[in-house]
């Protein structure tokens, strides 16, 4: 292979001035990242609406933790399915489609007469945020220029949060004026069927991306997308970087067979599992059930638990600023550093502290502590890295294996908590966090490749030689 220039005037993923190109391509972040706005509302709205959404319907332990599971199990069956078809059919008419399952999820929800809907609905939501979670960070890697890659890439993350906290507050502003109303779940679910709208709309003006068109021989379209988004020059430049990819690429089937795609795909499954069992979602799902455990009234809690969700806002903001100046392994080092420190911090208050007014107040702060430097680093790195690992040809495919055990491992974090908690307590839960944070750190020590200041190109041509 030709080697792939990436510091060059004629480098095929630097960025240049500012012109309409620029325009263009933050229309594209902006439209795409919606649905990680959808993706963190979703998931976060359950935190406020179980309350309400457990009297309406009656439902026993047994069914609400149905309720709250199928979306994660949703979500792990869109991942994998998602990444096949956008691999097939494109990202852009995959996220069109994922558009329409969040409307038809959002307002089946909102409407559901019994649990038994809620729960089918929930899952088509979960099959939406899941394909969402794989598809839309890879769209943008695709389009953005390689020295901005990691800070665009990360605003879907960010939007991810802010969804959330969104969720958090609307929940919070719901409930507290018209929470005497039995249906105000409803209320609360049906308000991202707005953002799902806004994404079906939006995307319909959005272009395929130039790598998707690239890998069908369709290079005359992708250039015509370069054209839109980048310089003349670099346009040109990155349709010939592709051609020669192409060119030299193996095909799918014999893809799959080589020790460096299969390192990749380990690696990313390894990533994915680690990040999960940070115990951030832990904190996502129950934080207001964790501040009650840790001595808080159920009132004061669920305005707390806003907390959690400014603290992981501050964190993502900080990530996506400092994305482009650090290499990826050492953000990832130092958040699974500190945030073993953060667990054990909490385990130990938790466990030896006395019981006094104070007491909650000191784990709420190191609980957020914790989701700060998580959602400042590990959180946005390990999506950026998934969406930028993977050879172009099966790119989808295989980070829709890596997603798809991410959200397996979510789903049992989800279902082994809140008994695990209430059998154990939270300082053995903390300890155990802290634990598998060290193991992540080895791990990342020891396999985790950089990817920062290469094309995915260039990267691809690396990793295939055994440099990096």
């Amino acid at each position: 292979m030709s080697h792939i220039q990436t510091n060059n005037d004629g480098d095929a993923g630097a960025s240049d001035a500012a012109g309409s190109h620029t325009k263009r391509l933050g229309s594209i972040i902006i439209v795409s990242t919606l649905g990680g706005l959808l993706f963190g509302y979703d998931t976060g709205v359950i935190n406020g609406a179980l309350e309400p959404l457990r009297h309406d319907l009656g439902l026993s332990a047994a069914r609400e933790g149905f309720v709250v599971s199928i979306l994660v199990f949703g979500a792990a069956i869109g991942a994998m399915i998602g990444g096949n078809l956008a691999d097939r059919f494109g990202r852009r008419s995959c996220i069109l489609a994922l558009s329409a399952l969040f409307i038809i999820g959002t307002i089946g929800a909102a409407t559901a007469p019994n649990w038994e809907m809620l729960a089918l609905f929930r899952f088509v939501l979960g099959t939406a945020v899941g394909g969402a979670s794989a598809i839309v960070p890879i769209y943008i890697a695709e389009v953005a220029p390689h020295d901005q890659r990691g800070s665009l890439v990360t605003r879907n993350e960010l939007m991810i949060i802010i969804g959330q906290v969104a969720a958090f507050v609307i929940n919070a502003i719901i409930y507290n004026f018209w929470g005497h109303h039995a249906s105000v779940w409803r209320y609360m679910l049906i308000i991202a069927v707005l953002p799902a709208f806004a994404l079906m709309i939006g995307m319909l003006r959005m272009p395929s991306s130039p790598r998707w068109l690239s890998s069908q021989d369709r290079h005359d379209e992708a250039l015509d997308v370069l054209r839109q988004i980048r310089p003349e020059h670099q346009a040109r430049a990155e349709v010939r970087e592709l051609k020669e990819l192409g060119n030299d690429e193996a095909d799918v089937t014999s893809m799959w067979r080589e020790p460096w795609v299969r390192r990749l795909i380990v690696i990313g499954v390894v990533l994915g599992v680690c990040q999960q069992f940070t115990g951030i979602n832990a904190i996502m799902y129950y934080g207001t059930q964790l501040l009650q455990d840790s001595g808080f009234s159920a009132q004061a809690a669920i305005i707390a638990n806003i907390l959690n969700g400014l603290m992981s806002l501050a964190g993502i903001i900080v990530g996506l600023i400092i994305m482009n100046k650090i290499d990826r392994r050492t953000m990832l080092l130092g958040g699974f550093g500190l945030i073993a420190v953060f667990h054990l911090l909490v385990g130990l208050a938790a466990l030896w502290m006395p019981e006094t007014a104070f007491k909650p107040y000191a784990i709420m702060v190191l609980v957020a502590a914790f989701v700060f430097f998580m959602q400042g680093t590990i959180g946005p790195l390990v999506w950026l890295l998934l969406a930028e690992m993977f050879p172009l040809r099966i790119r989808s495919f295989a980070m829709g294996i890596c997603v798809f055990c991410l959200w397996i491992a979510n789903a049992i974090l989800t279902f082994v908590f809140p008994p695990f908690v209430a059998a154990f307590g939270i300082a053995p839960a903390f300890f155990i966090f802290a634990i598998i944070a060290v193991g992540s750190f080895l791990f990342v020590h020891r396999w985790v490749p950089e990817t920062r200041g290469l094309s995915l190109e260039a990267f691809e041509e690396k990793i295939r030689a055994g440099t990096l």
